[in-house]
């Protein structure tokens, strides 16, 4: 009997860990191919989110994945030849998930093996850095794989593990995070908690456990203001920065969620801040009420030296694009499917508001939000 007990304390063990939370489990994905194929509405909303996925997929079948050794691209300005080299590279990110999805969506094993060799490859050719504003560009990455890994060899999985626990390690013990350091309290670190979160619950090593939530509640506590502000805003005044310290914490609190069910969304710090407070204080400039010129009071010198470089949007005054706050909304949104009304508002064509990010909300959300 106690043998019988073991064996099922194992298997009930092991099952859990092979569930997919980063992207779509088996269930979810049978829910998105029922969704799109079943699509009818006017306009076919899913279909149109899917399709340039899908479209990028057929074209990444006859392409040659592109790694790079290092990417380069933190401070540095728009035609630096190592900026523009790593941003190329990059692009193999997306095609990579688009590849995965494509093979979830239609089982056609071609596009699993061509989202291995891509995976593969960065896995032999790219070193972790331990920069996180580097090293997210690789999330699409990540996603690709949490797909597709339950479906690929077993050694193929060996070497891509190593490579993805590889980055989480060196941005768990990355310089930029060190006390004292203004990127250990900035969106650098909102960036490193989210990788970290997100190849943590891929591998499903348990690793990094304790570390995502202990470093995402003192990240918390630092990076929000009980006003709704960010850190970031406040020190760039700009909501361009508001966003890209936002849409990390939200993807890491949607993987958190679909990990452990804790609600990091409407959590309160000591101080009553939370990221729900930080993303409606966004609603009023979404919606149109209230316009802001971006970086006029900003305090960081790389922000005049894009203006001077002639960079869109970093020109002091220039106002903030609602349409640059929707994927805020959209990551949100898995929390309160309340936000459509902001999202649909501060679409340009009412008709076009929907995105895969809020497809991806309808497959994976369940009654516990």
């Amino acid at each position: 009997m106690k043998k019988i007990l073991y064996i099922f304390g194992l298997v009930a063990m092991i099952l859990p860990a092979r569930a997919q939370l980063i992207s779509l489990n088996d269930k979810e994905a049978r829910v998105m191919r029922q969704t799109i194929d079943h699509d009818k509405g006017q306009p076919l909303t899913y279909k149109k989110a899917f399709n340039p996925y899908l479209k990028a997929a057929d074209e990444a079948l006859t392409e040659t994945p592109n790694p790079i050794a290092e990417i380069l691209s933190q401070g540095l300005l728009e035609g630096n030849p190592k900026k523009t080299a790593s941003l190329k590279a990059v692009e193999d990110a997306y095609k990579t998930y688009a590849l995965a999805l494509a093979y979830k969506y239609n089982k056609e094993k071609k596009f699993l093996d061509k989202a291995t060799e891509y995976l593969l490859a960065w896995a032999k050719v790219n070193n972790a850095t331990g920069d996180p504003i580097n090293e997210t560009k690789l999330e699409d990455m990540v996603t690709a794989y949490d797909l597709i890994r339950n479906d690929i060899q077993k050694d193929s999985q060996v070497v891509i593990d190593h490579w993805l626990s590889s980055i989480a390690d060196a941005e768990v013990n990355s310089e930029s995070a060190k006390p004292g350091r203004g990127t250990a309290i900035n969106n650098w670190n909102s960036h490193r908690i989210k990788m970290i979160a997100l190849i943590n619950y891929t591998l499903h090593d348990h690793k990094y456990d304790n570390l995502i939530i202990s470093e995402l509640e003192k990240q918390l506590a630092v990076n929000l203001n009980p006003d709704g502000t960010t850190h970031d805003l406040v020190e760039r005044d700009a909501f361009h920065y508001h966003t890209y310290d936002l849409e990390p914490l939200l993807t890491a609190c949607i993987a958190i969620y679909r990990a452990t069910g804790k609600n990091y969304f409407t959590f309160q710090t000591a101080n009553g801040a939370s990221i729900k407070k930080s993303v409606d204080y966004m609603i009023p400039f979404m919606t149109g009420e209230k316009t802001h010129p971006e970086f006029v009071n900003s305090t960081v010198p790389f922000d005049q030296k894009r203006a001077k470089n002639n960079e869109k949007g970093y020109a002091a005054g220039t106002l903030f694009n609602p349409q640059n706050g929707l994927q805020v909304f959209s990551l949100a949104e898995f929390f309160d499917p309340g936000y459509l009304d902001v999202i649909f508002k501060a679409s340009k064509d009412g008709n076009q508001y929907f995105n895969w990010r809020i497809a991806m909300n309808n497959f994976t959300r369940n009654d516990k939000n």
